[in-house]
Parts: structure tokens; sequence; C-alpha cells
């Protein structure tokens, strides 16, 4: 090999990871003597012009010549560098071959105030319907109300060829009041709520009035106590914030004519038009050409104003003690929203916690066009992590260690510290099938009639149970917050929407995998590595995947084993088991099995 550059190793680049502005990076590449001559970097902003940087002659190992350059970043941005070097043939080689957008570099700010009661913690994603029934029966003009707790979901159109999502099974926000003490257990200390503003469906992602909780849910009362008695037990509520659209059925809108405000369906002057883009013929954008969800135009200044002014819809909950907002579509939300969204919640909150969905790697996200600056200071702290959640799923069902190497090396790489640390770290969502059906199952069902009655054989679910096993001690140990979707932990099945949005299971919970899941909440807890601690690949081979967290006197060593095979792991001076409770030298790790080790002091 003629030049050696591994952007994962740092005596290559240093330091490894996202830079805080202003910072310094140092880059070295090996040339086997004779191959190359005068080693260039090209640096350039994202969009920007090209700078060219001079590589010096450093220091020789072996058989080759190694040449180093620094460069100075005084302020945040995105940039990409690749490198030229010249021939003995005059030709010039590009590393990479085909640069593109070449190595990336994530230079970003300082945030001005973090969410460090969160880090270390674990969040709790509750869709309010469906959790817990406290038994007061809330009615609701329009809905159908269910009585068989556990049933399946209505998922099929009406007469008129619309899924209404308008189905209730009671769940309500005392009913998560009442479980506070079940979430305690499970080291829960943030509650993520799906939307819970009042709106004609089940699923709320139709508001129709920001300032106001849903009565079926138990209405503004039954928040503020949640936020109240939640915070007695260290654990804070953060809100889904769903602002690129509305509900047809609105305050706003109000196209069925439900409310008694002039909605911008009804009429011309109506406060809320400019809110909306209506065509000649009377149709109106709406999100995904969805009649239901009319878009709204975010760049509008009275819409602005209400969201994020002072008696806006951010502030109004916060003060009754909201603690964050998950931003629905952030990718839809274009920057000049962002921007004052943000800054709103953080001067109520500078402690508040900001996590966006966003689906790809967020450090390099274009979204309608338009790189985004989701975490280079100033709009989120965080984002979903679904890039590792798919990293997962295919280490623990396909043995794929190396693409789970990959993709975790790249988000250390790429994203800036602040934000590694307060990823929401996923396996299961509202938005996609339940994990234990993932892990377990195969040959899913393509429609919707089929999926409703899709169930794990016996082998199935046990085998899905051991999957699971290993890929929520990753999501809980890797960097980044454990997001536990409700019901997981019991082991609930389904598929798609609506069938991964059933009851919860009270009564008939999977109470193995429960004691499993409070086991890695202690571990957690136990060991301060867990909330900003480094991570070291140690290996991802031969259906191995093991790795350090480490900070200071807390060094915890995670190895699970995706083979089929019983492996021999080397744990050092790793001689505590954290799961069987038993010393050891080097581990035969079980196939199929985890382990966690730490180091224990021997007493006497």
């Amino acid at each position: 090999m003629d030049y050696i550059f591994d952007e994962s190793d740092v005596h290559f680049r240093h330091p490894n990871k996202a830079i805080e502005a202003p910072g310094t990076l140092t880059l070295r590449i090996r040339l086997r003597r004779g191959a190359g001559l005068n080693p260039k970097i090209h640096l350039y902003p994202d969009g920007g012009e090209v700078t060219e940087v001079s590589m010096v002659y450093d220091h020789v190992i072996g058989a080759y010549d190694v040449y180093v350059a620094s460069i100075d970043f005084p302020s945040a941005g995105l940039y990409w560098y690749h490198f030229l070097i010249s021939t003995p043939h005059n030709d010039v080689v590009t590393i990479p071959e085909h640069p593109g957008g070449g190595f990336q570099v994530t230079v970003y700010s300082a945030p001005e105030g973090e969410s460090e009661w969160l880090k270390g913690g674990i969040i709790y994603h509750i869709f309010v319907d469906r959790f817990r029934n406290s038994g007061e029966l809330l009615l609701k003009p329009g809905a159908i109300w269910r009585t068989d707790w556990g049933g399946l979901p209505h998922f099929l159109p009406d007469e008129n060829g619309i899924v209404r999502n308008n189905d209730f099974f009671g769940g309500d926000l005392y009913g998560v009041l009442e479980k506070l003490p079940y979430l305690e257990e499970l080291g829960v200390n943030c509650i993520y709520l799906s939307p819970v503003f009042e709106s004609a469906s089940n699923h709320k992602y139709d508001t129709g009035d920001f300032l106001k909780i849903d009565p079926s849910f138990g209405g503004d009362d039954a928040l503020a106590e949640l936020c109240a008695k939640a915070s007695t037990r260290g654990i804070k509520v953060i809100l889904d914030g769903v602002f690129n659209h509305v509900g047809s059925d609105s305050r706003y809108f109000n196209k069925n004519g439900t409310y008694d405000s002039l909605g911008a369906f009804q009429s011309e002057q109506s406060p809320y038009r400019s809110w909306f883009s209506f065509r000649e013929d009377g149709s109106y954008e709406s999100w995904w050409g969805i009649d239901l969800l009319p878009s709204v135009n975010e760049m509008d200044e009275s819409y602005k104003e209400f969201i994020c002014g002072e008696d806006g819809v951010l502030r109004h909950w916060m003060r009754k003690g909201v603690s964050g907002w998950r931003l629905d579509v952030v990718d839809e939300l274009p920057d000049a929203f962002l921007d004052p969204l943000c800054n709103t919640i953080k001067s109520e909150n500078p402690h508040s916690y900001i996590v966006g969905e966003v689906w790809e790697d967020a450090s390099h996200k274009i979204a309608y066009g338009v790189r985004r600056r989701y975490l280079l200071g100033g709009q989120l702290d965080s984002v979903t992590n679904y890039p590792l959640k798919n990293a997962i799923i295919s280490c623990v069902k396909e043995q794929n260690v190396e693409q789970l190497a990959s993709t975790i090396a790249s988000l250390c790489r790429n994203y800036p510290k602040p934000a590694l640390n307060s990823l929401m770290n996923i396996l299961g969502t509202h938005d996609t099938m339940r994990i234990l059906t993932i892990l377990g199952g195969s040959d899913f069902p393509d429609n919707k009639i089929s999926m409703s009655n899709y169930q794990l054989s016996k082998e199935e679910r046990k085998l899905g149970k051991k999957r699971l096993k290993l890929a929520s001690l990753l999501q809980y140990t890797l960097p980044g917050i454990p997001c536990l979707y409700y019901g997981d932990e019991a082991g609930m099945e389904g598929g798609s929407d609506p069938f991964n949005r059933r009851c919860y299971p009270w009564g008939n919970e999977d109470h193995d995998l429960i004691e499993w899941f409070k086991l890695l909440a202690r571990i957690r807890s136990e060991h301060s590595c867990f909330i900003e601690g480094k991570y070291e690949l140690v290996q991802a081979h031969a259906g191995i995947y093991a790795f350090i967290r480490s900070t200071g006197a807390s060094r915890v060593l995670i190895a699970v084993n995706i083979s089929g095979d019983d492996r021999v792991v080397s744990v050092g001076e790793f001689n505590y088991n954290l799961l069987k409770e038993e010393f050891a030298d080097d581990l035969t790790v079980k196939a199929g099995e985890p382990g966690i080790f730490s180091v224990k002091q021997k007493e006497g």
C-alpha cells in the first residue's frame, strides 16, 4: 500500500471527534518512500471555497514517511477535506479516491445550557391512550370508546376511505401518574409523552388546540399534576412538539366547524388564514398530501409569535412544569423558525432538553435542498438515534458486528460531544414495528389485514427475547440516553402503526424481561462511565462486539456474542461480572449471550 490514512485512528486524525470552536485538528498521512511527493490537503467549508494546506515531513515509520499538518478552526461550521499527492510520474492521487464530500469535520459552538439532569438517565416514551386507564371515563364527542383494553386497534378506512384513528381505550395522564413508582423502578428520569394537545385522533398529531390538553387525557390539571409529582421522584416530562401541521378539525383551520373560532378554511378574514397555503380551487397544502393535516407556514410572523412569543405555546407549557420538547419532523422546520423556537425554549429554561426527530446522520443532513445545522450550536441538544437502532438490529439479527462498529465510530466522530451524550437511543418507537417482533420474526406481511393477525410463534418469541436482551444491553451502554418505548420491556409484540400502539398488557407482562431492564437500569445508575464516559472499541469480529466505557475510576467492559459458538473474550483487569456476579479472568461468552465486566476491589 503506497498511502495510509485511517480517519478512525487518533494517530492520523487528532482529535478523532467533533471539534469545539475555536479548535485545532492535526492530520497525518503515511507515504511509502518513493511513491509520493508534496502531500497537500484541500479543505473547504460546506458550500465554500477550497483552501490548500501544505503538509510537512514529520518522521519515518519503517518504509513510510509521515507527513503532518495542523488546521485551526476559529468558528463553528461543517468542513470537508481530502488529500492530494503527487506521484513520481507527475500524476495526482486523491484520497479518498472519489472525494465527493471528502472526510467530514464537525466544528461546533459550546451550548449555553445543557440538560445535565438527563445524562446517565433513561427516557420512557408513552403513547398516552394505550398506556394506563385510570378508571375515569372521559367522554369525547365523535370518539369510539373501547371497553376491551388490549383489543386490536381499528385500522381500516371508513366508508369515505379515511382512517380516522378515533378509537380510544381510555389511557390518560392520571394513569401515567399512577404508574410513576413502576417507572422509577425502571430507572426512568424522563417521560416523553406522544402529543397530548386536544385533537380528534388518538395519536394527536392532528393538533386541535395548542393551548389545551385533551380532556380525554385529563386536561390541563392532569399534566400539571403529573409534572409536579414526577419531579418529586426525580423524573421530568417532555412533550412532543408538532409545529409544521395542525388538524383540519382545529381551532385554527376549523374545517368541520367544531370550534367557535373563525378558522382559515371558513374565511379569508380568519386571523389564522396566513398560516396556511390555499390554491385557487380552494384546496390547500397538507402534510404528505393528507387532507386531515393542513401544513402550516412556519415563516408567517403571527404563527411564529403564537408558538415562540412571550405568551406563546412553548412558554405556556414550560411554565406549567414541562422540561423539554421532542420536535416532530424537525427536517420540515426551516432554520428561520427553528432558531427562535430553540432560543425561546432555552431562554425559558437553559437546562431544558430539545431533541429533534431525524432518521439519518444529523451532522450532515440535507433536507429539502438545505444543509441543516442542528448540532453546530444554538439549535437542538440532540436527535433521535435511528442510525444506531438500525445498526443494533443488523448486529443482533444478522451478526453484522462490523456495521455496528462503523456506525458508532461515525457518530462519535461526527457528533459534538454534548449531542453524542444526549442522543435519544431508540429500539422501538410509535413509527416502527415493535422491536421484539422485528428481532424474532421474519417474512412480515406486506398488508395491514395480514399484519393485524401476525404473531410470533413460541420459538420465534424465545429467539426474539434472547436478541432483545443483547440489543437492549447495547442500547443502555453505548453513548447516549436509552429511550424505552412503553411495553417493550413487558414483551409487547406488534407490526407497523397502529399495531405497535396497542395497550400495555397490565397483568400479563413478561416479568423476565422487566427484571432484565431493571438490571440494566441499576448497572447504568451505579457506574458513572455511562454518563459521559469515553467509548473504546475492543473487538468487532468473529461474532463478538466488545467495547469499554470509562471515566475516572469507573471502567466497564461490555461484550455480546452474536455468533452461534461460544467465544473467549479476554477481559483483563475486568474481573467482576455484573450480570452473573462472579469473578472471571478470561471469560467464555456463550453463544447469544452478553457479559458486563467491571473492576471490583477485593476486600482485605
